[in-house]
């Protein structure tokens, strides 16, 4: 037993540190928006068309399309997609627009075959979009007035053909800023967002509460009818735009970008159980391995710590003390409460029990029921890229 200890903990020993390292070294090398200089003249600007996708979105939708109509930005043209809702979605949108015509609202009663619903809503308002750049964005979004313009200039600046902000996220509890925090350290090591710039690496990001593309990049790579099917529709337009030869980069969104993500642990649950069977295509195999990895990489040496002993405890002291630190990096990256990296063994069971539940119903229900529609496995697997 303890020889077996002995041997695991030197592979979770070396994996940890490389993964610790390459975060750490990655992470340092993001920008954030707020460091990106305002331009000296606005006249050089692209214009800008904005798109938001809304279903059911009353809580927080009027903060957020305020947030775009106090945007400073010298051509920008905002198209609100209101998408089949059954609450005050469409009336707060309309009574918005009267007040300021510079809103335009479109309501959408019924929905193409072939389509996810936020898909479908943000493609019909880039194919009615007169801006040389595109930005979507989330209904709950709220940015910092000067975002836009950061980050155009930052795109034109550096010839990227699309650029992504993770927003900063605010949660109501503790326990939910401490998930936060654990879903970024998996974000990171999944997607590994600092190499999505580098045209060498297949790694590439998306993030849904803000992706900025130019308009005839968004065209080439085929618009989002090429993941018409995608419940992660954010991280395959990142997908699209890497398998294209396009340019693109993720920039920290820190007091720029916020968004409201969940309001308690239950809606954290559900919410989830759309695309984290989707993030492995369906795959069971790879559902299952990726649990594992969690299960035997972030949780068991926790564990270990109480059944292993002599050099063996001290590895593994070593290794919890390294995703420790991770976590805090992550929770700094979010501008979370520090404490939070603490959970991070608990909030890895959380993620492996939305992971498993994901998969279940998702297989027990034949796809997935996704804001009051449902949509069969059969299509969501045939939208592979």
């Amino acid at each position: 037993m303890q020889t077996l200890l002995f041997y695991f903990a030197i592979a979770n020993l070396v994996l940890v540190s490389v993964v610790f390292a390459a975060c750490a070294i990655g992470g340092r090398s993001i920008v954030k928006v707020k460091d990106v200089p305002l331009p000296e003249s606005d006249a050089d600007l692209p214009s800008i068309t904005l798109v938001v996708a809304a279903r059911n979105e009353a809580r927080n939708i009027e903060a957020g399309v305020r947030s775009l109509l106090a945007l400073e930005y010298p051509n920008l043209e905002l198209i609100a997609v209101n998408d089949r809702s059954t609450d005050d979605t469409g009336k707060i949108l309309d009574r918005i627009a009267t007040e300021n015509p510079r809103l335009m609202v479109s309501h959408l009663t019924e929905l193409p075959k072939g389509w996810l619903g936020k898909n479908h809503a943000l493609h019909w308002g880039a194919e009615h979009a007169k801006g040389e750049l595109l930005l979507f964005t989330d209904a709950d979004v709220v940015l910092e007035p000067t975002t836009v313009k950061r980050a155009a200039k930052y795109l034109c600046d550096e010839g990227l053909d699309h650029l992504c902000i993770s927003p900063e996220p605010t949660m109501p509890n503790w326990f939910l800023e401490a998930f936060v925090v654990a879903f970024s350290v998996f974000l990171s090591c999944y997607a590994r967002p600092w190499k999505a710039k580098d045209p060498r690496s297949k790694a590439h990001i998306g993030i849904g509460a803000f992706n900025l593309l130019r308009l005839n990049a968004y065209h080439e790579i085929g618009t989002l009818q090429a993941i018409a099917m995608r419940p992660d529709d954010d991280i395959k337009l990142g997908k699209l735009v890497k398998l294209h030869g396009k340019r693109q980069e993720m920039l920290a969104g820190i007091g720029m970008v916020h968004v409201p993500w969940y309001g308690s642990l239950r809606e954290v649950v559900v919410g989830l159980e759309k695309n984290t069977f989707a993030a492995v295509d369906y795959r069971i195999s790879a559902a299952l391995g990726g649990t594992f990895a969690i299960l035997a990489f972030n949780v068991f040496p926790f564990i270990a710590l109480f059944l292993a002993d002599g050099m063996a405890r001290w590895m593994y002291l070593a290794v919890c003390s390294l995703l420790w630190l991770l976590a805090y990096g992550a929770a700094e990256a979010v501008n979370a409460r520090r404490t939070t990296a603490f959970a991070f063994p608990v909030v890895c069971l959380v993620f492996v029990y939305i992971q498993w539940r994901s998969m279940a119903l998702t297989l027990a229900n034949n796809g997935i029921r996704w804001r009051d529609t449902h949509y069969s496995l059969a299509e969501l697997k045939a939208n592979r890229i």
